[in-house]
């Protein structure tokens, strides 16, 4: 009996004295980031190109840029990698061959995946890829035409871009997508002008919050 509670004593002395942390623990814990939540507030620069032709005319498209706030949230699945949604909206006045057709609104949710480089440094760079879908609403006719309508779209977006990061939580970001982009525009129901190429460079800078 003093020799099986002696057994029993020293197992659970061992037992208690060793480290329950596994070999596939530690390369799971190594495969999390603590903060997989971050938000950015960023000004942006939506500067578009609007590339295109009046079907059946010599008349030349153009969209103009705009410069707008966007939010954008991210979710990291791992410590490098990541997904990016963001979100904001901005009005482009569309014109062909000089003649203001009038402006539009332009809403863009783009989700990106990400890959930091290395998220857990100061300097933290990051290049990602995805889609963009965009929606036009609130169009509004320029003078001497009516019934102006742009259709939405789908394109692919490649983005670069870094957060410096100032202490454990706050950052700055700079940002840079591209959005390939065509949408069909008519006007005054009888002109229209297909696959004009929105195309827009998007670039940002704001502040990062990760937690």
């Amino acid at each position: 009996m003093k020799k099986t509670f002696f057994k029993i004593a020293l197992m659970t002395s061992v037992l208690t004295g060793m480290s329950i942390t596994t070999p596939q623990a530690q390369d799971f814990d190594g495969l999390w980031d603590k903060d997989r939540f971050q938000i950015r507030g960023r000004m942006i620069g939506v500067l578009a190109d609007g590339e295109g032709m009046v079907n059946g005319t010599q008349l030349d498209t153009n969209v103009d840029s705009d410069y707008v706030p966007e939010i954008d949230f991210t979710y990291f699945f791992t410590k490098n990698i990541a997904a990016e949604l963001i979100v904001a909206t901005s009005e482009h006045t569309i014109l062909a061959g000089g003649n203001v057709l009038g402006d539009a609104w332009i809403l863009p949710p783009t989700l990106t995946l990400q890959y930091h480089f290395q998220p857990e440094e100061k300097f933290s760079p990051y290049v990602g890829a995805g889609l963009n879908y965009s929606m036009f609403y609130g169009e509004d006719d320029g003078d001497g035409f009516n019934n102006l309508d742009v259709d939405g779209g789908i394109g692919y977006a490649v983005q670069a871009g870094f957060d410096y990061w100032l202490n454990d939580n706050w950052g700055v970001n700079m940002d840079i997508k591209y959005v390939d982009l065509d949408v069909d525009v008519r006007v005054n129901n009888s002109l229209s002008a297909d696959n004009v190429k929105l195309d827009p460079v998007i670039v940002g800078i704001g502040t990062s919050y990760k937690f």
